[in-house]
């Protein structure tokens, strides 16, 4: 009799626990620190500095909160303007909008993915002849894949403009020898359930300037005074991590190159059975650094392949199998809408042909195979009906 009974779902990018998870969370219990700071906190984020070689660091709520940290400890405020990557996830860029600033947006270069360094210079000089410098620039390693920060770094320094990293996809990635993120101004890392490590929900600020850290964490607890009352002088923000997600981050951070190497051997076969394929291209590698492949990501041209990207994606999720499409870009979305953008064609393509594989880092090989063999299957079935 043959089996009717649901395949069982294969997601995009699942939480993978590591074992060692447990034993800090019952360290929290047991020491009944499981709210908002404690032990765990300060060991996770000493751990965390540690790892990616930043000397301090403050673990908060959420990656989109590290950012807002970031940018009201780097002085944005109204009338500011700001530029960003427009290929990236809305939390890398709403914060800005919290600081009632403005975004400008950046196309993407076609051969990383990231922000195209050609048109940031383009577009600070543009900003210098107006007699209005943006107060910030902000990157974002896209799906891994480390923005070229020194030649980004290099552009902004004649004018003292602060570089954002936003690494919250490229924990684990690194860029000419050094972790995501080092060398920025501040950088932002995320732990969310579908991130390369997770705590549940959250995120991490890291600077070498001692003093941004120290203020963010100040706001993050709601800029409490040093008093023995509540006495507030500024506003700030509930945005402090928990003890017990910390305790999570501290067993995840143990196991994280290991999910790197999990990440890298699934691109792997994907790319070995895949590439030959006409009309499947797989995001590129920048030849400054290592990307953690925290999402297989291909191009589709449909004219090649026989299908475009969202039959494809369709055609998975009847097989209950999750794929997405690359983030849409920033400044096709509404709420963005009126804000500058330069380029944008290269983004757009990325967007139209561009869908991210299932890269979960407790994938089995039948997994993979499963997933490969809709791929290849697909083509045929449009082309058929």
């Amino acid at each position: 009799m043959k089996d009717t009974s649901p395949k069982k779902r294969i997601y995009l990018s699942p939480p993978h626990m590591g074992g060692e998870e447990i034993k800090f969370v019952l360290e929290a219990f047991d020491s009944n620190y499981i709210a908002p700071l404690g032990p765990q906190v300060d060991a996770f984020e000493h751990e965390f500095s540690e790892k990616v070689g930043i000397a301090n660091s403050v673990a908060v709520s959420s990656g989109t909160a590290a950012m807002h940290l970031a940018l009201r400890c780097l002085g944005v405020g109204a009338a500011d303007e700001v530029i960003a990557s427009s290929l990236t996830f809305i939390g890398s860029v709403s914060p800005i909008i919290f600081q009632n600033a403005t975004p400008i947006f950046i196309d993407s270069d076609r051969s990383t993915w990231n922000m195209d360094p050609d048109l940031l210079e383009e577009e600070i000089a543009s900003c210098l002849k107006k007699g209005r410098l943006p107060k910030a620039v902000i990157t974002t390693d896209i799906y891994g894949q480390c923005a070229d920060l020194d030649r980004i770094r290099d552009i902004c320094a004649p004018y003292d403009i602060p570089v954002i990293s936003d690494s919250a996809e490229a924990l684990g990635s690194t860029y000419k020898g050094r972790s995501a993120g080092v060398g920025a101004k501040a950088a932002i890392y995320s732990f969310n359930g579908n991130k390369i490590i997770t705590t549940s929900g959250g995120g991490i600020l890291a600077s070498e300037d001692e003093l941004i850290i120290k203020y963010a964490r100040y706001l993050s607890q709601q800029a409490r005074d040093a008093t023995p009352h509540y006495e507030h002088s500024q506003i700030g923000y509930n945005y402090r991590m928990s003890n017990v997600l910390a305790a999570i981050g501290r067993g995840q951070l143990r196991i994280l190159d290991e999910r790197v190497r999990a990440k890298h051997r699934i691109f792997a076969y994907y790319k070995k059975v895949l590439s030959g394929i006409p009309g499947i291209e797989f995001m590129p590698e920048a030849p400054y650094g290592c990307s953690n492949r925290w999402l297989t990501v291909v191009l589709i041209t449909p004219e090649k392949f026989g299908a475009d990207r969202e039959e494809i994606r369709m055609f998975l999720e009847g097989d209950n199998i999750e794929s997405r499409p690359v983030w849409k870009p920033m400044h096709l979305q509404s709420i963005f809408k009126g804000c500058r953008v330069r380029g944008g064609s290269v983004c757009e393509y990325l967007f139209k042909h561009g869908l991210c594989l299932p890269s979960g880092s407790a994938m089995r090989t039948d997994d993979l195979e499963r997933v490969v063999h809709a791929i290849k299957k697909v083509g045929s079935v449009i082309r058929r009906g």
